[in-house]
């Protein structure tokens, strides 16, 4: 049984504001498919005219808050993952407090009186999506909450923690203190690449990071970028995969593993100087609703069995299983209960 409150996770909460638009739409706001943005002031109109569509869905989001929440779904162990993020005092706050209390996470969110909650316009053009995330509170985020005894004893609680990329523009603080944590007292950290832009413009932050991160997730365009960043000469992936492993390490009680994934094409799982590749459950073209959330949805079902102590193939056949079942849906959504066997 998985121990209450095992795996934590830390980052930008989100109210992913979802539709299917086209490309017209994605041009008149200069979005290009299958990326992740933060919002310009170009960018702002945007969520009316998509909160005006008929189609229009509201899902609590947010990359690590997507991926705790498929971790607990996987679970179903009542409490076993916590989440830790700032929201606004608004309406989308309180349905972000419904929408998480409803998939069984233990969230502590820090409450900003000024700014609102922060939000993601999810463009769907079939079947792929683009991503802009407009942060307002979620930007607000300060480690003085961590470091309050009600939340930092989720931090001690925890064995397992997960934080995307994404938080390192806002509380690098933060991520410093958890890992530091985690080296100190032999836990597991996780973290992904999250974005290209992450692996470009948050370079140092994202360096001091690494070090104490044991499972690296990312995808290819991520993987690739991370490599041309740091002057590597090379655009092949498990090359990449197997130096990100091979990173220097703030402490020796884990070694690091790289995780990588390809969208249709194998998951690349780099440790001990070798690859693995596992190839990915192919869905035909018709089944696929959107894929909003996919790699978030990969990381959630790799953590349900990472927790379990699972070998690393059964940690990837469940990403697989749970991204799976998220891209036959609309937004980084799931039925009542997982038939992972």
């Amino acid at each position: 049984m998985e121990s209450e409150g095992i795996l934590l996770g830390m980052g930008n909460p989100l109210l992913d504001i979802s539709a299917v638009v086209d490309n017209d739409f994605l041009n008149k706001y200069g979005v290009t498919l299958n990326n992740a943005i933060l919002a310009e002031d170009k960018h702002l109109p945007m969520y009316d005219e998509l909160a005006s569509k008929k189609n229009v869905e509201y899902i609590a989001g947010g990359a690590t808050q997507n991926s705790i929440r498929v971790a607990q779904w996987m679970l179903q162990t009542p409490g076993a993952t916590s989440f830790i993020g700032c929201i606004g005092k608004d309406k989308f706050g309180e349905e972000m407090k419904k929408n998480s209390k409803l998939a069984g996470l233990n969230v502590h969110y820090y409450e900003d009186e000024a700014a609102p909650t922060g939000t993601c316009a999810v463009c769907v053009v079939g079947g792929e999506r683009s991503l802009i995330a407009n942060l307002s509170a979620a930007n607000c985020y300060k480690s003085d909450h961590l470091k309050k005894p009600e939340n930092w004893s989720l931090v001690e609680k925890a064995k397992y923690f997960y934080i995307a990329g994404f938080f390192l523009t806002v509380s690098p603080e933060s991520i410093q203190l958890v890992g530091e944590h985690a080296a100190a007292t032999n836990k597991v950290f996780a973290m992904n690449l999250s974005a290209p832009f992450i692996c470009e413009f948050f370079k140092d932050v994202q360096e001091k990071a690494l070090s104490y991160v044991d499972y690296v997730f990312g995808n290819e365009t991520e993987a690739r970028t991370f490599s041309k960043v740091h002057g590597w000469e090379t655009e092949n992936v498990e090359e990449i995969a197997i130096k990100i492993s091979q990173w220097p390490k703030a402490s020796g009680a884990h070694k690091r593993i790289t995780v990588i994934t390809q969208g249709a094409d194998p998951a690349v799982v780099a440790e001990d100087g070798k690859v693995t590749l596992f190839p990915v459950i192919l869905l035909p073209k018709e089944k696929l609703v959107d894929t909003n959330g996919a790699g978030d949805a990969f990381v959630g079902g790799f953590l349900s069995q990472l927790v379990k102590q699972k070998p690393i193939g059964e940690c990837v056949r469940a990403g697989c299983y749970a991204a799976n079942v998220i891209i036959q849906r609309s937004g980084c959504t799931y039925p009542e209960k997982p038939d992972f066997k």
